[in-house]
Parts: C-alpha cells; structure tokens; sequence
C-alpha cells in the first residue's frame, strides 16, 4: 500500500517531548509530500496553536482542528469550517458536568474567520480554571458568559484528577449532547459536537481530493485519536501511546521520541 494521504496527530506522535519536529521526521515527511501525497495535521490544538507546528514542518498543510470540529487552511490562515455546540447544549453540558464532577472548572474554544481573529476571544473560562498545560490567551469570564455563545469544544477541568475517571463518570449523563474524549489524562476532558472527531474531518479534507480511507495512513497516541485510527487504511499507534489507541490500531511504532512516525513513513519514502 502507497498512501495518498498522511494524517497525523501532533503532540505525542509528530513532536517529540521538547515539542519539536526532529530532523528524521521531518525530512521523512518532506519526502512524502514532494512525491505528491497529501498530508494533514489531526489535532485537538485550536487553530492559533497550529502555526508553531507549520514552522517545525517548513510548510503549512491542512489542520483538523479541536478535534475535527474545526477545518482550517494554515497556509492561507483561513477558518474553512467549524461545527459547534449551541448555546442550549453548552448550558446542559455545564450543568451536567458540575453536578457530576464537583469543583470543575470549564472553559470553551470559540473560532473566527482565522486562527488570530482578534475580533473573537478564542479560549474563554471560568473562573479559577486551572490549565492542564500553559495557557497565555485565557480570557476569565462569569460562566452566564462563558455559555453565551457557540463553541467548537467545551473544556471541563479538574486538577488532581484522572481524565480516564471523569469520562467514565460524564458517559453516564452525557448522551446525545456531545462527544466525550480526551487528549492527556490529568484531569482534562474535551466535549465535541455529537458526531465529531478527527475520522470526520479528515474525511472531509480526504473526499473531495478522491482518496478514500484504505488510502491513508493515519498516526496517534490518545484516545481522542481512536476514531482516526479505526477509520484510516493504515493506523498506527506510537509506542507511547494510550492503551486504547493501540487497541485501535492495525500497528504499533516506536516513541514520539524515537522518530516513530519517520520509522513508518520510510518504508515508502527515504
């Protein structure tokens, strides 16, 4: 099989530890689009995360974004299109996840027509919210406001504990609301538009190029990435990966820090 598309998740598969793009993996991925194979970023990052991802490749491919609810151009830096959780859904789901899990904090992804579309605050919370990594762009708002506009991915967040745990609990209370999933297992869950994940918006920067799921070869490490790795031709789970996405996967590779992408990439492209 010679894929036609390469998607793939950023941390934890296309970036090592230091959140960087080694020089195997990139010079492996560079082979494969000069030979003409599309190549997508599948990621839970908002599309303002995108760009420091673009300068480690040296180009700037498609994204699928907050976990495929967002589509965005990052050579053009445009917002192709975005699906988001109303307001009466975001308003349930906060409800539900404060009576279920008391003491979390939430917050919301909100997108404009670009990645810095300084028009619309991007990455709004409640108060107190604690990030489960850094975070420099939080805009803290009353929760009245942190539920009064659509978003592409509601955050709920409580320090000290396990994601794994808090899905478990949410999964109970939460059906045709939203999609749980989660990208780190320190006390962060991520909750798309019912229907989402990054299977989909692949498949929707896939289908219009006529390449088909058998076609393409797809890399992750989380459970958020599942979807992508059952759906793909070729899904590969990094060594480092959550135990579900291995479950997922045809295959497994090495580490993120360990080239474990350009290991597989250079069966093909050298």
């Amino acid at each position: 099989m010679l894929p036609a598309m390469i998607a793939t998740d950023v941390d934890g598969t296309l970036l090592d530890d230091d959140e960087h793009v080694t020089a195997r993996t990139r010079s492996a991925v560079q082979a494969a689009v000069a030979s003409g194979v599309a190549f997508v970023l599948a990621t839970g990052r908002p599309p303002r995360w995108v760009p420091p991802v673009v300068e480690e490749l040296g180009f700037a491919p498609m994204a699928v974004c907050a976990n495929g609810a967002v589509i965005y151009d990052a050579d053009q830096d445009r917002i192709i299109s975005a699906r988001t959780l109303s307001v009466e859904v975001l308003t349930e789901l906060a409800d539900i996840a404060t009576r279920v899990i008391p003491g979390v904090g939430l917050a919301v992804e909100r997108v404009g027509r670009s990645a810095h579309d300084s028009a619309t605050p991007q990455f709004v919370s409640s108060p107190g919210y604690e990030h489960a990594w850094l975070n420099p762009d939080n805009t803290e708002v009353a929760i009245e406001d942190l539920l009064s506009a659509p978003a592409v991915k509601l955050l709920i967040r409580k320090a000290g504990a396990l994601s794994a745990d808090m899905a478990v609990e949410l999964a109970k209370h939460i059906g045709p609301q939203g999609d749980i999933t989660y990208s780190t297992n320190n006390g962060l869950i991520e909750i798309n538009p019912i229907g989402t994940s990054k299977a989909t918006g692949v498949e929707h920067i896939a289908r219009p190029l006529g390449i088909a799921a058998e076609d393409v070869v797809a890399f992750g490490d989380m459970p958020n990435d599942v979807p992508m790795l059952r759906w793909a031709g070729l899904g590969v789970a990094m060594g480092n990966a959550h135990p579900e996405a291995v479950a997922a996967a045809n295959e497994v590779t090495a580490t993120n820090a360990d080239d474990g992408l350009a290991r597989v990439l250079e069966r093909w492209w050298l």
